[in-house]
């Protein structure tokens, strides 16, 4: 005798955290039903979304918003649970005694730039289906002055960052998290200049960096870029002790183990707890985040995996990781900035503000990896590195009139504190991060 199963679906996703500006959720979740790639592209903005139809749920994700889901089993069926965040899984699961199914492995991430398909049929339940629905056409700037690319890269970035002033962040204070580098003055000039475009009074914006132990390099490359631009009125520093620095705090708020990405997040959450300590009400925080994978401006060489022909042969590689489907690919976690936007996005949500990293966003994509890298390198390491601050700071001149400085790059972690207070507070070992995480659910 056959029996039919039912299905359950149970979406704790908030769809409020949706920015979209060119449609409504309803308009843009019917997309995603129908499975429409071009459709899910046109949507303008950042979002998850879950679209419901018998036993055939669809999602789709930019990378700026997460979106999890497990599968639990009843006796009548299957039932699929959708988060943001791996623990809302587990405290729904434990509330409906349901928790001796959960192991944080089983839960899946949906990556960015798909749309993923599930069956819901019984037992086992088919993998999922992935569609991608963003690709990028890659070195259509060959032939492309350096001057106009730059110009073109800018102009997408400024006009993400206005229509999030004029639709999302239309009234209150604007914080950056400022480190001084390429992405984040970057963000900040444009901001300002946004402010002014649309006779909004730049007062709104801060630019916040953060010195650990009065240490650092980062404070004192921003106090040096803001006075090259004469914007010096705008910087606050803010100071920790580096005895309040977390790691296993913050392995348990990002819910992930990987060295560099808890490393950074420790760093943003000490950050942001204290600008909310200063600022009980403060909301919008705008930052660089997605600015050096869309550049490809990573040190190669400290990643034994990575070469600089993997690096600029592969669409997006920093972004989705290997790609779906490959040996490589998490389905825990998904890959790249797919995966490690975590370090950005939950140390805002936890703390109540909303954070919106501009770079992130596919329009802002589309025309970096339209860059002709190899062209432009010759597959030279250092020529790499260097191409983003051309490309960034002739854009920013094209497209505010000012000349951005171009400091030297250092990640997050090592520019907020000295090197003996990073290395006395941060394990070495991946294998130190990955035990804390899942002492979480032992």
């Amino acid at each position: 005798m056959n029996h039919e199963y039912v299905n359950r679906v149970v979406d704790l996703t908030d769809p409020g955290k949706n920015i979209i500006y060119n449609m409504s959720i309803d308009e843009a979740v019917e997309h995603v039903r129908a499975g429409d790639a071009e459709g899910v592209r046109s949507i303008d903005g950042q979002f998850a979304l879950v679209a419901v139809e018998g036993k055939t749920i669809r999602m789709a994700r930019s990378i700026g918003r997460p979106l999890r889901f497990f599968i639990a089993k009843l006796k009548a069926g299957p039932c699929l649970v959708l988060a943001e965040r791996i623990d809302t899984i587990y405290k729904y699961l434990e509330k409906e005694g349901l928790d001796d199914q959960f192991h944080p492995s089983y839960t899946r991430m949906a990556p960015a730039h798909y749309i993923t398909t599930i069956e819901l049929l019984g037992c086992p339940d088919p993998s999922p289906v992935h569609q991608r629905f963003f690709t990028p056409v890659r070195n259509r700037f060959q032939e492309t002055p350096v001057e106009e690319i730059g110009r073109q890269y800018m102009t997408a970035l400024y006009e993400e960052i206005k229509k999030w002033l004029k639709q999302r962040a239309t009234s209150g204070p604007i914080g950056v998290t400022f480190s001084a580098g390429i992405d984040s003055g970057s963000v900040f000039l444009l901001t300002y200049h946004a402010l002014l475009e649309l006779g909004e009074s730049p007062s709104r914006l801060k630019a916040f960096t953060l010195s650990v132990d009065g240490d650092g390099a980062d404070l004192k490359q921003a106090r040096e870029f803001l006075k090259a631009v004469n914007l010096e009125v705008f910087l606050e520093p803010i100071e920790v002790k580096a005895s309040g620095l977390d790691w296993k705090k913050t392995v348990q708020v990002v819910e992930d183990y990987k060295p560099l990405d808890i490393q950074a997040a420790t760093m943003n959450l000490a950050l942001l707890e204290e600008i909310r300590k200063r600022y009980p009400n403060w909301v919008h925080m705008i930052d660089g985040d997605g600015g050096d994978e869309n550049m490809k401006d990573y040190p190669i060489e400290e990643n034994p995996e990575l070469t600089i022909r993997s690096v600029l042969n592969n669409l997006m590689l920093y972004h989705e990781g290997w790609g779906v489907g490959k040996m490589k690919h998490s389905l825990t976690y998904s890959g790249g900035l797919s995966r490690g936007y975590m370090r950005t996005y939950t140390t805002a949500d936890t703390l109540g503000f909303i954070s919106f990293s501009p770079y992130t966003l596919e329009n802002v994509i589309e025309v970096a990896e339209g860059i002709p890298f190899i062209d432009l390198t010759g597959w030279d390491h250092e020529k790499l590195y260097a191409l983003k601050g051309r490309v960034v700071a002739s854009g920013i001149k094209a497209v505010t009139g000012m000349e951005m400085p171009v400091l030297e790059k250092r990640r997050f972690q090592h520019g907020a504190a000295s090197k003996e207070a990073f290395k006395s507070h941060f394990p070495e070992k991946e294998l130190d991060y990955r035990k804390e995480f899942l002492s979480l659910y032992e």
